[in-house]
């Protein structure tokens, strides 16, 4: 491992057909090296490490759900949900796909435990049809 500049040079052991798919990928995505797309690629694992294992952690990232208007207390519910968890919701943003379907885009900053709780509160109310949550490194 040799350090320069603030950046730490290492070397990994892969298999050929990892390597191979890697490469395509990050060239189909835009990317104009392998090292800044890894560097990516590490973020979004630690941030997924982070989201799946440490609670006090701080994290940032969005709540993004799919619902239907036509189950009773859904949306009253859905916002009393954003009130109790106010700590870390940072901002919210409204979509309507359709008469009786919307989507919900939940900015979040703060422990990833009260995160994962909102998550998982909001996952499991009847006509919430689909939830995900997307991390980002800090």
């Amino acid at each position: 491992m040799s350090t320069r500049k603030g950046v730490v040079r290492f070397s990994i052991s892969l298999p050929p057909k990892l390597v191979n798919e890697f490469d395509e990928a990050w060239k189909s995505m835009g990317y104009d090296n392998r090292s800044k797309a890894a560097h990516d690629a590490f973020r979004s694992f630690i941030s997924e490490h982070k989201w799946t294992r440490e609670e006090a952690e701080e994290i940032v990232g969005a709540i993004v759900l799919v619902y239907y208007l036509d189950k009773p207390g859904l949306l009253n519910e859905i916002i009393r949900l954003q009130h109790e968890f106010e700590s870390v919701v940072s901002s919210v943003m409204h979509v309507h796909l359709a008469k009786d379907k919307c989507l919900e885009l939940i900015a979040v900053k703060g422990k990833v435990g009260k995160v994962r709780e909102l998550s998982q509160e909001l996952a499991a109310k009847k006509g919430v049809k689909q939830l995900k949550f997307a991390a980002i490194a800090l």
